[in-house]
This record gives C-alpha cells, structure tokens and sequence, in this order.
C-alpha cells in the first residue's frame, strides 16, 4: 500500500475531474464514461501511463463509434449487444492493436449499447475524450513519472531476485540428494520476469523521457542506467547458467560449490544497499573475486565441472562489471 499510494491518489483524483469536467461541458446525460476512461488509463507502469491513455482512447473510440453505428441500424437487445461486441473486437483484430485495446473495444461497445437505453448520441464519446485527456495531463504534464528512478526500482528488483535465487541454490547444493528439477525450474523461471521487466522498462523510460517536457533532462542519466541495465542482464545470464550448471553436477561437486554460490549471493546483497557507495562496490567485487579465484584454470575431466567453473567466473567478472570496475581491471 505504501508503494502504490500515490498512484491510487493520482486516479482517484483523476476520475472525479474527468467526472465533473464532463458533467459541465455535456448536459442530459451521466457522464460514466469519463471518470472510467481516465482511471484505466492511468492503470499502467509509471512509465507506460502516457502510451496507455492512448491505447485506451483508440480502444473505447472503436468500441462506442461501433456500439453507435449498431444502435442506429438495429433496435437494440442481445442481438445488437452480440453484434457490436464482435464488429468491434474484429476491427481492432485487423488493426494489429494490442490485447488491451481489443478489450477496451469490447468494453466500450457493450456499454455503449446497454446504457444507450436505444438513444444514439455524441456524449459517450466526448466523455472517452475527457477521460483520456484528463489521463494525459496527469501522466504528462502534473505528475510525469520519475524516469531514473523508476530504472533504478526495476534494477534493484532484478538484483534482489538474483540474490534470492544464487543463495536458495547454494542452500539447495549444500543439502543431501538431488536437487529437484521442478525446484532448478522454478528458480529459472523467477528470474526470467526481473530480467524481462528490466528491457520494458529501459524502452518505456527512453519513450517517457521524449515525450514528456518536464523529463527532457533525464537523457543523460539514462544513458548511464542503460550500461548498468546491460551489465545486470549479462549477470542475471551468468547467474542463470551457474545454477543450471552446478544444480546438475554430483552430489560431492554440489557440496564444493554450494559456499561459492551462496557467497556470490552475499557479493550482490552488499551491491542492492550499497549501489551509491564506491567502498562497499569494491568490497562485493572483492568477495566475488575470492570466491571465484580457487577455479582460474583449474582442471577437470568432466565437460559439466568445468563448465561449472567457467559459469563461476562468468558469474564473478558479470559482479565486478556491475560494480563499475573497468572490463581489463575486471579481468
């Protein structure tokens, strides 16, 4: 609740001016439409809110000017309910439009016609336009979302999701028997969404910081979060690949590797808090480095241990990268 306060405010706020802004302009009618559209707009990721009031606004636009049309040629009922909401998914189908739009044209398509009580008029689609331009100004203009810091959010999120991931590993290796292949997978599979959401945001903090006046000056601190970006999604690969190495190794390999794991994890927890402070990312750097140093060339006959040990370095060259060490210091 504490994190999303404020965005519960900016909609709540949002809804009652598109409400009483669309009250005053149009009269005879209840302006529902309105507060809705500036509510679901506003539903979005800080730095999507802007792409999806327009979304929205296509969406409802298809949705009521279909419901209209449907309401002008047939006398309303079920019939013209099945017709609207199926003409109006079609076209925003051919269009190519997202999933949210297609529904957001079903919705406005299917309130069109049940609240029309049989009346065509413009009035819903004004109020689409109000809520949509309500959403705009909020997201755009009074309340632009916090670019760098939105990136560095998403960032710590995918960091805390790797700490949790290289120690619940090295616990796993330090247990006796197998480790479960469901368990490898579902520690994979956790961090794949980190990883993902930090792509999104990177394309949605570029799309904010264009478009948005107020946010022009955050071109240059975000070229700096997108080196930082590329450098933990390299780590959350090499992480990935020593828990699919090492979980895949013998039991008495597993109990040798599952300290290094849970020490690369104590590496990245020293990173998560202490991102701002050049000791404590020298001191994580220096820990992955102890840690990885015992298997610099070591040997080993077995295709999979030594591809465990790599995985290890990758691992620990990806921490100091991320700690800002220079590529040939790193090395």
């Amino acid at each position: 609740m504490r994190t999303q306060a404020w965005p519960l405010l900016q909609s709540t706020a949002a809804a009652t001016v598109a409400w009483v802004v669309a009250g005053g302009l149009i009269d005879g009618h209840d302006p529902f439409f309105a507060p809705i559209a500036a509510v679901v707009a506003l539903n979005a990721s800080g730095g999507e809110r802007g792409t999806n009031a327009v979304r929205l606004l296509l969406g409802v636009v298809i949705g009521i000017v279909v419901g209209e049309a449907a309401l002008t040629v047939l006398d309303g009922g079920y019939r013209t309910l099945a017709i609207a909401t199926g003409v109006a998914m079609a076209i925003a189908v051919a269009a190519g439009v997202e999933r949210i739009v297609i529904a957001q044209a079903a919705a406005g398509a299917i309130l069109t016609v049940t609240t029309a009580d049989g009346r065509v008029g413009t009035g819903r689609l004004a109020d689409a336009l109000i809520g949509a331009g309500v959403a705009l100004v909020f997201s755009q203009v009074l309340f632009p979302v916090r670019v760098v810091a939105l990136l560095r959010r998403t960032e710590a999120a995918a960091l805390a999701e790797m700490v949790r991931m290289l120690d619940q590993t090295g616990r796993a290796l330090d247990r006796e028997g197998e480790v479960p292949a469901q368990e490898v997978v579902r520690l994979l599979g956790d961090l794949s969404a980190p990883l993902a959401d930090l792509g999104r945001a990177r394309a949605n903090g570029h799309r904010a910081a264009r478009r948005t006046v107020l946010r022009w000056g955050d071109r240059g601190p975000l070229l700096d979060e997108d080196e930082k970006i590329d450098r933990l999604i390299l780590l959350g690969e090499s992480s990935l690949s020593l828990v699919r190495a090492t979980t895949a190794m013998s039991s008495t390999e597993r109990r040798q590797l599952g300290p290094v794991v849970c020490e690369m994890a104590a590496a990245l927890d020293a990173l998560t808090t202490g991102l701002g402070d050049s000791a404590d990312r020298l001191d994580a750097a220096e820990r992955a480095l102890r840690a990885a140093h015992p298997f610099v060339d070591r040997a080993a006959e077995d295709p999979l241990t030594t591809v465990a040990h790599v995985a290890v370095q990758m691992v620990a060259t990806d921490i100091m990268l991320f700690a800002a060490l220079e590529p040939d210091e790193s090395r």
